[in-house]
């Protein structure tokens, strides 16, 4: 591919031939190949491999001080309100409501003949005209925003359960009133538009909204089991395996790579976490809140806007230049991935201050030959867990890369877990210990 291409094979050892760690590797794009050979480079090589890594060192602590600046001057609050206000304009014009009479149709975006009628067929590009509720029909389905239908708390709004009259459960957003958010109708917006756009199983799905008077609400797809943080943290109860997790970071890359290359048009997502990743009852994921995102540049080279998105997980390039493009989505998955293994938080603020930054503590720990420490002490040490951290943590760091056009495209990490999870289920079928996992059987390879 086009990454082999450019970069040229690993170096040979100074016998003249390749060693079989070097061999590995050889046929790989850049990206991909391993940050150091640990023993196996020569003390120049190694020089320049320390300065890399001082580089990416430097990049993941970027926007750690960015967290102590303080608040923007007026001048750079008059050129964001500036470039805010036509993106209001232009993110969303109000749908229509329906052609016919009377109330909008309960049934959302969703809605109209090819809804779950009769004979059981289902729409598979959504009606912009049926989108709209009333807010008669938000009420009732969240029997007044009740406090006990409330399921969430994030920066947009309150989240509540809610049954619409077919029966369909569905995740209804409020949004934050304007004086505790400025910003919520280019958010709104901003959400509505994405997501009407896109249609993907691991992406959740938008059922309609209401805009009503200082109301903005959301009505998504119901994901019951909460999200990814959730369950890193152990408060739901069912633990993550090294496998599911394999198959979380797998659901999380196709639909980013969704995004990138196959909607309509290419879009950025900007605020991929964990708190962003839902999962199922069978722990399948799926990428929720657009409130961030953002149409990508089509042939141009980026996208300048103004920085948005969550401390730790931000692109430090982006944060510096302002200038956004799908790499800075690559760059929250690589720290997403260390998530995964570690289960520890991006900004870990009551640890020592060598071990706040996530990040670049697992490097560190990477570098030293010691990336064992990194795994999330829950999980069981087997060979084949920590070969497959070590592949792991290889991929999330090349994500993490200081310039975008070192880190890989989305699609080429989908295929690097691939390998990975295959590396893994492969040394688990060699080993005689058996493995003990409450994962569900079913399909893994969905796309």
């Amino acid at each position: 591919m086009a990454g082999r291409d450019r970069r040229g094979a690993l170096a040979p050892s100074s016998s003249g031939r390749r060693t079989p760690e070097q061999e590995r590797w050889a046929w790989s794009p850049a990206w991909s190949r391993p940050l150091s050979d640990r023993g196996t480079t020569s003390r120049g090589s190694s020089s320049s491999s320390s300065s890399s890594f001082r580089s990416l060192f430097r990049s993941i602590g970027v926007w750690f001080t960015s967290l102590s600046t303080t608040s923007t001057s007026s001048g750079a609050r008059r050129r964001r309100i500036k470039e805010a206000a036509p993106a209001a304009v232009d993110v969303i014009k109000k749908p229509p409501l329906p052609a016919h009479a009377g109330k909008p149709s309960a049934r959302g975006l969703y809605g109209g003949s090819g809804y779950r009628n009769g004979s059981g067929r289902q729409q598979l590009r959504p009606s912009f005209q049926s989108s709209v509720f009333s807010m008669e029909e938000i009420l009732r389905a969240t029997t007044n925003f009740s406090p006990a239908l409330k399921i969430g708390q994030g920066g947009f709004g309150a989240v509540y359960k809610g049954v619409l009259p077919d029966g369909t459960v569905v995740a209804v957003k409020r949004a934050k009133m304007r004086m505790q958010n400025p910003h919520v109708d280019v958010e709104f917006r901003s959400e509505v538009k994405i997501m009407a756009r896109i249609e993907h199983q691991s992406l959740v799905r938008l059922y309609g909204y209401m805009e009503c008077g200082e109301e903005r609400i959301v009505v998504v797809e119901y994901v019951p089991n909460g999200t990814l943080r959730e369950h890193l943290d152990r408060c739901n109860g069912r633990f993550l395996d090294f496998g599911t997790r394999l198959d979380i970071a797998i659901d999380v890359a196709h639909a980013v790579t969704y995004l990138h290359m196959y909607s309509d048009h290419p879009i950025i997502h900007r605020d991929i976490k964990s708190s962003n990743i839902l999962l199922t009852d069978s722990l399948r994921a799926k990428v929720a809140d657009f409130g961030f995102a953002r149409l990508g540049a089509g042939e141009a080279t980026h996208v300048t806007t103004q920085v948005k998105g969550t401390a730790g997980y931000l692109d430090p390039e982006y944060l510096k230049t302002c200038q956004l493009t799908d790499r800075s989505d690559v760059y929250s998955f690589g720290v997403l991935l260390v998530e995964l293994a570690s289960a520890r938080r991006p900004i870990e603020t009551k640890r020592e201050m060598k071990e706040r930054l996530t990040a670049r503590w697992a490097m560190a720990r990477f570098i030293g030959g010691s990336a064992a420490d990194v795994l999330d002490p829950h999980l069981a040490r087997t060979p084949a867990a920590e070969r497959a951290l070590e592949m792991l943590l290889e991929l999330a760091f090349r994500c993490m890369g200081p310039v975008r056009q070192d880190r890989p495209a989305m699609s080429d990490c989908c295929r690097a877990l691939w390998t990975i999870r295959k590396t893994y289920r492969d040394m688990l079928a060699a080993d005689v210990t058996p493995q003990h996992s409450d994962r569900p059987t079913g399909d893994l390879w969905r796309i």
